[in-house]
């Protein structure tokens, strides 16, 4: 497919009140979310249907960030996903996403958290 793209981007998107940085240069990306509530809000997905048909036992199980890093893979590209300010999870560099501690602590931390 593509052999690397190069970005020159600053980009600050604002979704339901909340900032969320992107910045871009060369072939590195960094997506800042402003907090571990706004990061979990925006991936929490659609809210479930109750009268929805349950998913089949033997449905492939489908890991978003392990595509998420193919996909940086594939167009040669280093995304840095940070929530205020701290690397979470890095895409591209690897087979696999590299999770570092921060996200860890900071999904543990928002259990504890009201908000």
């Amino acid at each position: 497919m593509a052999n690397g793209l190069e970005l020159e981007a600053q980009l600050v998107v604002t979704w339901d009140g909340d900032a969320i940085q992107i910045a871009a240069s060369g072939t590195y990306l960094i997506v800042n979310f402003p907090s571990q509530r706004v990061l979990d809000k925006l991936t929490s997905g659609p809210p479930k249907n109750p009268n929805a048909p349950p998913k089949p036992k033997n449905a492939p199980k489908i890991d978003p960030l392990q595509q998420l890093n193919d996909l940086a893979l594939r167009l040669g590209l280093v995304m840095d996903l940070r929530v205020a300010g701290k690397t979470h999870v890095t895409f591209g560099t690897g087979r696999s996403p590299k999770i570092t501690i921060n996200a860890v602590l900071g999904k543990i931390g928002s259990f504890f958290r009201g908000d």
